[in-house]
This record gives structure tokens, C-alpha cells and sequence, in this order.
């Protein structure tokens, strides 16, 4: 049951910086962004074809790779435990 715990543990903590990861991304990106406003207005036919398709995943696709990352590592927990005996 400890091992269990140990990888459920090791699956938020791998979520969790993946999540913490992908804001500070997305934060920075957005710090560092200076509109050029002024040459934009030269390219106005351009500006209104372009259009951003964005693919949303379903919620439950974290809940499988909590399990899924849980599982990876109960196994790498498991295995090193049996190395060290």
C-alpha cells in the first residue's frame, strides 16, 4: 500500500509541475509580447483571413494520465526497491 501512495504522490507532483510549467509559459510569453500596432495597419487585408483552430481535450484525459503517470511510477518505485533488496 506504500508504494501505491508513493506513486499516487509522484503522479501530483509530476502534474503539478507540469501545469506550474505551462502557466509560467504562457506568463512569460505574455510578458514579453509588444504589439507592433503601427505596421499592422499596413497589412489590413491580411489581419482579417487570419484565424486560430485550437483543439480542447476533454477533461478526463487528465484523470487517465494521472493514473497512467501513477502506474509508470509505481513500477519505477517497485523496480528500485527490488534492485536495493
Amino acid at each position: 500500500m506504500k508504494v501505491v501512495l508513493q506513486a499516487f504522490m509522484g503522479s501530483i507532483a509530476v502534474h503539478v509541475v507540469y501545469i506550474v510549467g505551462m502557466v509560467l509559459v504562457g506568463y512569460i510569453k505574455t510578458r514579453n509580447y509588444k504589439p507592433d500596432i503601427a505596421s499592422a495597419w499596413d497589412k489590413v487585408e491580411t489581419l482579417q483571413n487570419e484565424v486560430v483552430f485550437v483543439k480542447v481535450n476533454s477533461p478526463f484525459l487528465y484523470l487517465f494520465t494521472f493514473l497512467g503517470v501513477a502506474v509508470i511510477c509505481g513500477i519505477i518505485i517497485f523496480s528500485y526497491k527490488e534492485l536495493l533488496n
